[in-house]
């Protein structure tokens, strides 16, 4: 018998935390595109389908990005049909990454109406990941938000590298905060804080957060998205959770990484922040037991097992 069914984990308040969270899944984009194996469209598209069936309701669908640079998600034309019934027939959301104006053409063909930037905090993994300096990738930004917002398309944008780099070692604050500022000032809906190398800790998050809101940015707009590198990623997410923010990133059964940085080890899985929820008392409107076959489903299609401890616990067989 599975914990769920004895009831647990037992749900138990703590004091100040949302009442609920916002989990934006990744698992599909961010959780499959470092796979080496191309994984065939339709089985995406059942992913995408059985995440939305589980009660999640924001799901990064794919990515428009040049398929030369991710190769996994060249079928972004022929994916995005096939799912964005889930918008118009259950409300959910469909957002999809956008690296510049061709990507967002091609988004806003196919009927997207919500799309992702990917900004950096740091020059060398702009320089890894954009080919351009911070301040050249904020300028190639500015007409795709433009255009975004003209069209009534809600836009967020990615910050990587906000509390550690590879090459550059510790992030300092306020270079964080420069950029979402400008982000922000561009028209952008919302920003997702990211842990890119999984190093941060909870002060830092806890500190960032705060300086964030000194400088204007309310953390209304703030979503994070930690990696479990070190171990750290659900004590870095309740130090958001206790600073107010109420949207988490997650990736179903802890798929992903970032093909530009190689110390990037998996998200945090979408299972074991639902746990965490479900014990403090915090509604995410996701059924686990659903969520977790889901996982345990697509580890099969990729042949190996998930790496989420929750997922192992939940299906565990005697």
């Amino acid at each position: 018998m599975s914990t769920p069914e004895l009831g647990l984990p037992m749900a138990v308040a703590a004091l100040d935390l949302p009442a609920r969270v916002r989990i934006y899944e990744v698992g599909a984009r961010d959780g499959l595109q470092n796979e080496k194996a191309t994984v065939p469209t339709e089985v995406k598209a059942e992913f995408v389908r059985r995440l939305a069936d589980s009660g999640l309701t924001t799901i990064e669908a794919t990515s428009f990005v040049h398929p030369k640079w991710v190769p996994q998600l060249a079928d972004a034309e022929q994916l995005f049909p096939l799912v964005s019934d889930l918008g118009r027939s259950s409300g959910v959301h469909l957002p999809v990454l956008v690296p510049n104006e061709r990507g967002l053409d091609r988004a806003l063909a196919l009927g997207a109406r919500h799309v992702a930037l990917f900004a950096s905090a740091t020059e060398s993994f702009a320089k890894a990941n954009l080919n351009r300096t911070v301040d050249e990738s904020l300028a190639m930004f500015e007409p795709v938000v433009f255009r975004a917002k003209a069209d009534k398309v809600h836009v967020r944008s990615y910050i990587s590298m906000c509390f550690g780099d590879p090459w550059e070692g510790p992030v300092p604050i306020h270079q964080v905060v420069r950029v979402c500022k400008a982000l922000m000032d561009m028209g952008c809906d919302e920003l997702s804080l990211g842990d890119t190398i999984g190093v941060a800790t909870p002060g830092h998050v806890q500190n960032l957060l705060a300086e964030l809101n000194e400088e204007g940015v309310p953390t209304s707009v703030l979503g994070v998205h930690f990696h479990d590198t070190y171990g750290q990623a659900l004590a870095n997410t309740l130090a958001a959770l206790q600073h107010g923010v109420t949207t988490v990133d997650a990736s179903a059964g802890g798929l992903g990484g970032c093909p530009y940085a190689k110390s990037a080890t998996g998200n945090l899985a979408t299972e074991d922040l639902v746990w965490m929820l479900q014990g403090l008392g915090i509604d995410s409107g996701v059924d686990l037991a659903r969520l977790t076959a889901t996982s345990v489903w697509m580890a099969e299609r990729l042949g190996r097992p998930s790496p989420s401890r929750t997922v192992k616990a939940l299906s565990h067989k005697e």
